[in-house]
């Protein structure tokens, strides 16, 4: 079978988290929830083909609905951050949960994370198993104006991709920027950290910030800085540089200006030496977010029970850049009514 469904776990109210198992013909599994429209599991051969699960996530559901939790979770109505939590559209001020200080991270809470979508259309075929959810974002909901309607379908193609198409609807002039919030770890082992993988990541600036992350609206070129992955090198040869907002951060946390034409393309690799797993990221949008999984909360327990440790996973959030609603200078708009958000993400994996 190509595709399975199964409960997941109960909301308080009775409603079910339905997870679906994806699988191709090339040794590739995709577990993915409805709640959140989260990605629990990402099993992927090494290069001696053993099998190795490269999502980190949790055993059960309710691991999943604690505070805060984004593993795998699509994000919205706007991932990353929004300065003041608020922002104005047509003279009308929209306030925001301040959940970081006094800004908004992650739409939270309440997000498109913490909740249940529609299963909208699944697909069994051999060849390309996929899932789509659908969910109804209503007026109001997260201080956000208008009813906007979002679909997510993932597909698991035989080349051991795991493709994201996202679209969006809207009914009023609303903020919109949609990511996964996947944490990797290629190893497929929660004991080894991040810190050996060679990254390359094509971007020649990366958005300027200051001590709270809120982009300044100046980009600062990568070149002869630590945030220069041009050229493949490792995650760690420079995450302890003396750099200010490494420092603050523990490791990355930023933005990275994407360089290219428009239109999806090749952005990034990640490669693991010792597993021979390689991901490359393919987007469409303009901006990525590098996370080395710099902190975790002391309660934050992985799969079989392994804590969550710093640096042992890095995240990839493709995006528009953060606090772009207040930075007309940033490739960005407000998505409005009798347009149509479409955006691709594709995670592919292959083997060295």
């Amino acid at each position: 079978m190509s595709m399975e469904q199964s409960v997941f776990g109960k909301m308080p109210d009775g409603t079910a988290a339905e997870l679906f198992t994806l699988k191709n013909t090339n040794g590739m599994t995709a577990q993915i929830t409805s709640y959140g429209c989260r990605v629990v599991k990402l099993i992927v051969p090494d290069r001696d083909g053993r099998p190795g699960d490269v999502e980190l996530g949790h055993d059960t559901f309710e691991e999943y609905r604690k505070p805060g939790d984004v593993f795998g979770a699509v994000v919205g109505r706007f991932a990353n951050r929004i300065a003041g939590a608020s922002f104005t559209i047509g003279g009308t001020e929209y306030p925001l949960a301040a959940n970081e200080g006094k800004n908004s991270l992650h739409s939270a809470p309440g997000g498109f994370q913490d909740k249940i979508w529609r299963l909208k259309n699944c697909d069994s075929g051999d060849d390309a198993p996929s899932v789509t959810f659908a969910y109804r974002s209503p007026d109001g909901e997260c201080g956000f104006p208008g009813n906007l309607d979002v679909t997510v379908c993932y597909t698991l193609s035989t080349d051991n991709a795991l493709i994201i198409d996202y679209t969006a609807k809207t009914d009023h002039e609303t903020p919109l920027n949609l990511t996964n919030h996947s944490y990797f770890n290629l190893s497929g082992d929660l004991h080894r950290d991040i810190l050996s993988y060679e990254l390359q990541l094509q971007a020649d600036s990366i958005t300027e910030v200051g001590g709270d992350l809120i982009p300044t609206g100046k980009l600062l070129p990568v070149a002869g800085t630590p945030y220069d992955f041009n050229r493949p090198k490792t995650i760690g040869q420079d995450i302890r540089a003396n750099d200010p907002l490494l420092r603050l951060c523990g490791g990355y946390d930023h933005n990275f200006v994407l360089s290219g034409p428009k239109g999806r393309k090749k952005v990034c690799e990640v490669y693991d030496q010792a597993s021979g797993r390689c991901m490359t990221v393919f987007t469409d949008l303009p901006g990525m977010q590098l996370y080395t999984a710099n902190s975790f909360g002391a309660d934050s327990i992985g799969k079989g029970g392994v804590r969550h440790l710093p640096h042992h996973a890095f995240c990839l959030e493709t995006q528009f850049f953060p606090d772009s609603v207040h930075h007309p200078e940033f490739p960005y708009s407000n998505l409005k009514p009798g347009e149509t958000f479409r955006s691709t993400t594709i995670y592919k994996f292959t083997v060295k």
